[in-house]
């Protein structure tokens, strides 16, 4: 019902710290499972979506019974692992597997377990891993795997006694006084969270308070062999004990259609008397109370989230220590600890209200205190998560309370329920949270996240009352139990010998691999720069030869100093002489650049920091070849590229023209990142009148396909005072382009100055367009050389796009073809033609780029380029191309595409395409001109048959059911015999979208949009196919239909075509009846039929027009079904039949409610999830005469046929499938058990 809603969500995933493996064995080279924190508990590695699995594991493992339990199953009942593969072997891999787990969960020093093992012996795939599931689920599955994995051992009762409870449901008779008992066993208890506050609530709802059955709701008595008023109520008979609770947060809104998850405010207690749930209640105190010690978290929505689960660790294995912010709070002052959570609304509103004198705060002022205390609204900051003020305040009523005519809010008074009373004598007064804090904690609560494990506080449990992070399971422990001493911070306690052998074999292979990887991850590969390889050239050390290499490597460990390097580089350089300089160095654009020198020979490489910049140059510490070289992260080099103009003339031979023009001459160059512009510009040689340019990026100047050529760059002159600011500061950096000018440049066409900035224009050699020649049948883009050609054409922004395709055929040697220049657009889509009157500039087309030269004639200013296809919309139907002009209507359009393709007649029309590539609505206006009806170049129409009606005129097909119905009148059904059999096969063909031979068209009418229906009953009549047997209008039903299935019947004979949202080509089928019909808006019309007692098949239908405006609930449904039977409405089960699916869907009842209950329109079939409509087929079984399902052998055919008709379009559909992206399926959660014997081994 909800998907998959437990779906992973990224940040919440804490399974990172790695753990290979059952045993923790890493492979070689991996980092090593970390070893335990600070709490010196191991958590478990998520799998990628097991955080469900990972929490319930934790609390089973702190479920001390159930763990000892566990360990005292021996090998000669469950077998060895080792032989599970062997044929015959009657191993039991599950609770073996779970042994080991816990075992390394103890004993093995590692942050996080795997779970591998454990999900492999489930029978779950790699696959599985990374689907979450509900964790309420995988509770009763896991422990269902696990009794029957158990059989015929010691532990076959293991679940049975810890978790299994029992429930008797009790019906008294008000009026003989009988009981009639039944007794269930449950394995958690699932109560409501919807409109409940607290666990105690929803307890006292479930087992205390009675449902009353009364009115048109009796109870049939035994005794008294009629029906009776009686009361149903519900008792705790025998209590686990361990008892788990499963909170019911998720929910689906049928009314919205939507899922949801439930936030509000839901308080628990750490302990709880259940003595008043209890039919039994005269037993001893402890029988009853029970302490919370596990708390299952769900942080997220009910379409992804995260598990994780708060444990009170009872023996103490755990090293607790205060949480970190129970530091920082004590070092700071008072008051600070006082502070307010405004992201809390709950606290916002209790301190607002707690802070006046009078304890209470009109309505219509909360929001300006609101605003007050936190600086803003509640429509700003809660509202979107909390809804408005006034629900947030109701549905927390059991903190604050609406007075005088709800006109204010106050606080409730905190007192103590009668549910959560405790005996003094126990030391446990309260059960709440705030409470117990007060008591001295003998045991502490950890958080177990995933591989993470942290210490909390007992009081961060509240914070799970309510929110998107909240509790979803709750398991508590009966107070009595007891733990031995020896049990107390002893891991080993009860864990067989073989199992703790085999965690201590798995902690030496850990210590020896940390060790291993401790010495491996310390060495480091330094790379050795001689200073005999390296020449400073342009304001930086480069290599003397790129062929050979500039210096050596050597594997060092970086725990070692600074002088044993030294030392290795002395005796591996044995030809060096001199002092031995070691320097920080990294190879940046520019070239090597040298950093800190290693001056303390004590320092070891890893302060030194060696370890992150590995290289080192070696060189006497003064200078290379004679010039000395700057040091520092100050001095680093910064690679420009210096651009000057050559003003040399080049005459360029092209397609014989001579075109004259300059050029720019560029040069990489290196400076140091200190040095100013003036610093730069001596270097550089220039004169002190020089200007020094930086290029505009971004600015539309400077785009390219900007200006003359689609080449002109934009460069902005460095004022005088940035002449004297560093490169750093001016934040230039590798690449950037330095324009250098001397004043006689300016006499160069080629700059233009405007101000500050300076235009270059792209010199002639990049003025040319690339016309490549694609013929029809070709590939976009390319393809064969013969048919696809490549030419480049000279040109400019004032070059006409004639010119340009002249030239192009010309060259490609194409005389006499009719051509057109297209565009192409990212996806190698062609675009509409260009206009060859215009120029590149005009046409927006961008030099140095590929036009396409296309067979077809180009259109002219005035004209539309458009693509049209007859019958279909492409590429079911060939797409053909036409100009045509804007002036012309949308009928001269279409007769001439009529004429281009050969067409003659009249009865056809125009549609344009959907967003979706699809046939869409008919352009109906033929006298709108194409701009009026928003036709542009390009676009695709497509003609289809048939004759456009007049304006305010619908045409519709009319389809007729052969039989009429009759219909009687003291019962308000049909006793149709025959024609309501075919009328049921006529329905359930539509459903399948197939043509029954009951179903015929008759023809086609023509009417205004503001007739009646009873009009349009009338024009009905006049087609051929009723004129023989002709009946009066009232006697024909009308049903509308929709891609051939009967939709919904047409109401109100007086009512307009245009109210009735009937619209042009809508699918008319007639119905003729035997008597005059007009039903209501909420009468529905049903083909109803009962089951043969003893036979899968059903008596002959009948139709029954069902008046749901007085009871649409299943109640009122079933009532009606059993008058017309004249059988007692408990006595039959109704179900609705699913023709698509040939299966049966049960129409369940509403419970009975209790006198405060009021009803919910919920429960209305005509909504989610039955949406009861006209035609739909209702199955009736006798239960005091039949016990069969609604089923019968045509219905289990067809879903045979159905599933393989999946199976076979399910390999057509898989390349399709390939290119969406799909949601994620829901898998089923299943646990594989084998087959066991009572008999053992």
């Amino acid at each position: 019902m909800f998907g998959n809603l437990f779906e992973e969500d990224g940040e919440d995933g804490e399974g990172g710290c790695s753990s290979s493996g059952a045993g923790g064995a890493a492979k070689a080279g991996d980092e090593p499972p970390a070893p335990r924190g600070r709490s010196k508990l191991c958590g478990i590695l998520n799998q990628g979506g097991t955080c469900y699995l990972n929490s319930l594991l934790q609390t089973l493992l702190f479920t001390p019974e159930f763990r000892d339990e566990l360990f005292a199953l021996r090998t000669d009942e469950l077998g060895c692992l080792e032989d599970k593969d062997k044929p015959g072997a009657n191993v039991r891999v599950i609770p073996l597997e779970l042994q080991r787990l816990f075992a390394r969960l103890l004993l093995v020093n590692q942050q996080s377990a795997s779970t591998a093992a454990l999900t492999e012996s489930f029978g779950w795939n790699s696959s599985e891993g990374t689907n979450q599931h509900d964790v309420q689920e995988l509770n009763r599955i896991l422990f269902s795997a696990l009794e029957n994995s158990l059989v015929g051992t010691s532990g076959s009762t293991l679940i049975r006694r810890l978790y299994h409870g029992t429930i008797v449901n009790s019906i008294a008779c008000k009026e003989c006084g009988n009981v009639s008992q039944r007794q269930e066993d449950f394995l958690d208890l699932t109560v409501c969270v919807c409109g409940v506050s607290s666990l105690e609530e929803a307890l006292h709802n479930m087992f205390v308070e009675e449902e009353l059955f009364e009115g048109n709701n009796l109870y049939r008595c035994g005794v008294c062999g009629r029906l009776v008023t009686a009361a149903k109520s519900a008792k705790l008979r025998k209590l686990p004990p361990f008892l788990t609770i499963s909170l019911l947060r998720f929910s689906f809104d049928f009314a919205k259609c939507e899922r949801y998850k439930e936030t509000g405010h839901y308080s628990f207690p750490l302990t709880i008397n259940l003595r008043p749930f209890c039919e039994q209640t005269d037993g001893d105190d402890a029988d009853y109370y029970y302490e919370l010690f596990s708390v299952i978290i769900h942080k997220g929505g009910c379409y992804g989230g995260h598990y994780h689960v708060y444990i009170r660790d009872i023996e103490s294995l755990g090293c607790w220590e205060p949480p970190e912010e129970d530091n920082d709070n004590r070092k700071k002052p008072r008051k600070a600890e006082q502070q307010l959570n405004e992201n809390d609304p709950l606290c916002v509103l209790i301190a607002i209200i707690d802070q006046e004198p009078s304890k209470n705060v009109r309505l219509d002022q909360l929001g300006q205190k609101l605003m007050e205390k936190i600086g803003s609204s509640w429509s700003k900051t809660f509202k979107k998560d909390y809804g408005p003020i006034v629900k947030f305040l109701k549905s927390h009523n059991d903190v604050f309370m609406l007075v005088s005519n709800c006109i204010q809010v106050a606080l409730k008074a905190k007192t103590p329920g009668p549910v959560s009373e405790l005996p003094t004598t126990a030391g446990l007064e309260g059960g709440t949270v705030s409470q117990q804090e007060l008591q001295q904690e003998t045991s502490h609560w950890f958080d177990l996240n995933d591989s993470t494990v942290t210490s909390i506080r007992e009081s961060e449990i509240e914070k799970q009352f309510q929110g998107q992070e909240s509790a979803y399971m709750l398991f508590y422990r009966k107070m009595q139990l007891q733990r031995p001493t020896e049990a107390l911070s002893s891991p080993h306690y009860k864990v067989p010998h073989h199992l703790i052998q085999m965690a201590q074999d798995e902690n030496h292979n850990l210590q020896q691999m940390r060790e291993e990887y401790d010495a491996s991850n310390n060495l480091v590969e330094l790379h050795l720069h001689l200073a005999s390889s390296y020449r400073l050239i342009k304001g930086a050390l480069q290599s003397i030869s790129k062929e050979s290499s500039a210096g050596t490597t050597l594997v060092f460990d970086c725990r070692r100093t600074v002088g044993d390097l030294r030392l290795a580089i002395c005796q591996q350089e044995e030809q060096w002489k001199g002092d031995i300089a070691l320097t920080l160095a990294k190879m940046l654009p520019a070239g090597l650049h040298l950093y800190n020198t290693l001056a303390d020979d004590t320092v070891s490489l890893l302060s030194a920091g060696v370890a992150t910049n590995p290289d080192i140059f070696v060189w006497n510490g003064r200078e290379v070849c004679g010039e000395s070289v700057l040091t520092g992260a100050e001095w680093e080099p910064v690679l420009l590229t210096v651009v000057r103009p050559t003003l040399e003339g080049a005459v360029l031979k092209e397609a014989g023209n001579n075109v004259e023009g300059g050029g720019l001459k560029k040069e990489a160059i290196a400076f140091a990142s200190a040095a100013t512009l003036s610093e730069v510009q001596e270097t550089l040689g220039e004169p002190a009148g020089s200007l020094l340019c930086q290029e505009q990026v971004g600015t539309k100047r400077g785009e390219r396909g900007a200006g003359e050529g689609a080449g002109a760059s934009a460069w902005r002159v460095f004022p005088s005072h940035d002449m004297f600011r560093t490169l750093k500061e001016l934040s230039l950096k590798d690449g950037d382009a330095l324009l250098v000018l001397e004043p006689q440049s300016f006499d160069n066409s080629m700059f233009t100055v405007n101000g500050d900035v300076i235009t270059v224009v792209t010199p002639s050699d990049c003025r040319w367009l690339q016309v490549e020649f694609q013929p029809y049948g070709c590939g976009l883009g390319g393809g064969d050389a013969a048919e696809s050609r490549r030419v480049k054409v000279p040109a400019s922004g004032d070059t006409l796009l004639r010119e340009v395709k002249e030239r192009a055929i010309n060259e490609l040697r194409l005389p006499g073809a009719e051509c057109c220049l297209r565009h192409m657009d990212s996806t190698g889509k062609l675009l509409p033609p260009v206009c060859e009157d215009l120029c590149v500039r005009e046409a927006g087309v961008r030099l140095m780029n590929t036009v396409m030269l296309c067979p077809g004639r180009a259109p002219e200013a005035s004209q539309l380029f458009l693509h049209f296809a007859v019958g279909a919309a492409p590429p079911a139907a060939m797409e053909m191309d036409i100009n045509i002009e804007k002036t012309s209507t949308l009928k001269e359009c279409l007769q001439a595409m009529l004429n281009a393709v050969g067409i003659d007649g009249s009865c056809w029309h125009l549609r344009r395409l959907d967003w979706c590539e699809e046939v869409g609505e008919a352009l109906v206006d033929e006298d709108a001109s194409l701009s009026e009806m928003n036709i542009n170049s390009g676009d695709t129409l497509v003609i289809s048959e048939g004759r456009i009606p007049p304006k305010g005129f619908l045409e519709m097909s009319v389809w007729m059911l052969q039989d009429p119905v009759s219909m009687e009148t003291n019962v308000n059904h049909t006793d149709n015999g025959h024609a309501q059999e075919q009328m049921e096969e006529v329905y359930a063909a539509a459903q399948a979208n197939s043509h029954p031979s009951e179903l015929i068209r008759v023809g086609q009418v023509e009417v205004s949009v503001d007739v009646s229906l009873e009009d349009l009953k009338t024009q009905v009549l006049t087609l051929p196919a009723f004129q023989y047997g002709r009946r009066p209008a009232a006697f024909l039903r009308l049903w509308k239909m929709e891609a051939h299935r009967l939709v919904r019947i047409l109401r109100g004979n007086q009512v307009s075509l245009r109210k009735l949202n009937i619209t042009s080509g809508t699918d008319i089928c007639v119905q003729q009846l035997l008597k005059e019909e007009d039903l209501g808006p909420k009468e529905i019309v049903l083909s109803v039929k009962m089951g043969v007692p003893g036979k899968r098949c059903y008596y002959r239908a009948q139709e029954l027009i069902w008046d749901a405006s007085w009871d649409s609930t299943a109640a009122g449904l079933r009532a009606f079904v059993a008058e017309f039977y004249g059988l007692a409405a408990g006595s039959i089960v109704l179900a609705k039949y699913q023709p698509h699916k040939h299966t049966w869907e049960e129409i369940c009842w509403s419970r009975p409610l209790s006198k405060r209950k009021k009803r919910s329109n919920a429960d209305s079939l005509l909504g989610a999830p039955f949406h009861l409509k006209d035609g739909d087929v209702i199955g009736v079984k006798n239960l005091l005469i039949d016990n069969k399902d609604f089923h019968t052998q045509e219905h289990e055919q067809g879903q045979a046929e159905r599933r393989k008709k999946g199976e076979r379009a399910g390999g057509s559909n898989c390349t399709r499938s390939q290119n969406k992206v799909a949601k994620k399926p829901e898998v089923a959660l299943s646990i594989n058990v084998g087959v066991f014997s009572n008999n053992g081994l």
